[in-house]
């Protein structure tokens, strides 16, 4: 936790109810334990799209689709959105969950390792959602400026890793100490790239925000 519990739970507490099928949807994950972007991080998405108005968005990291259709919402009308997963046992359900949602027309679901797929597209996009592996963000940050247009936003979720990355790698677990490392170096790459323009907010597991100047 990295902002004060009760905080947290207040501002949970003013957090309207999002559609029927994400209500749905979002139940289902949390039963099933599959992560899903925090409540904070769900109003902090929309408000960024309705900012934004983006014309194609590119997600990293699909899971079961939770993220993607909650984008598809609130972004205008004719935009696109591809996903990105490799985890074979998440794959149809996320598909499913398109079909639930009827947004089976504007997302499109990539299979396969996202630093491949990533290499294999062409930009600009107008907004790139970072929630995958968090050991792999500084692998993926290359592709990721490339494929954004300029004045494009990347938000990259689940920073501070509930607050361990101020912590010396030595007080982390030996096994997140890798994850503590790389996104230590993916902050500091965020921060320092000359390209960038990037805002590190404690909101929800904490978010980078970009933008391409």
């Amino acid at each position: 936790m990295i902002v004060e519990e009760r905080m947290v739970s207040f501002i949970r507490s003013l957090e309207q109810e999002n559609t029927p099928i994400l209500e749905e949807i979002e139940s289902e994950a949390l039963k099933d334990k599959v992560p899903i972007i925090r409540k904070e991080m769900q109003s902090f998405l929309k408000v960024l799209l309705l900012i934004k108005k983006p014309a194609r968005i590119l997600e990293v990291g699909t899971a079961v689709g939770f993220s993607a259709i909650l984008m598809s919402e609130y972004m205008p009308k004719g935009c696109i959105i591809d996903t990105i997963e490799k985890y074979e046992k998440r794959i149809p359900i996320a598909r499913e969950n398109f079909r639930r949602a009827g947004k089976e027309d504007c997302i499109s679901l990539l299979k396969g390792d996202a630093l491949e797929i990533m290499r294999s597209l062409s930009g600009p996009y107008d907004f790139i959602f970072m929630d995958a592996a968090k050991a792999q963000y500084i692998s993926y940050f290359p592709e990721a400026v490339r494929l954004l247009g300029k004045g494009g936003v990347l938000l990259s979720d689940n920073v501070l890793q509930d607050g361990d990355i101020i912590e010396s790698r030595f007080a982390v677990e030996r096994r997140n100490r890798t994850i503590h490392s790389r996104m230590r170096e993916y902050l500091y790459t965020l921060k320092h790239d000359e390209r960038l323009e990037t805002s590190i907010v404690p909101i929800g597991d904490g978010a980078a925000l970009s933008i391409k100047k």
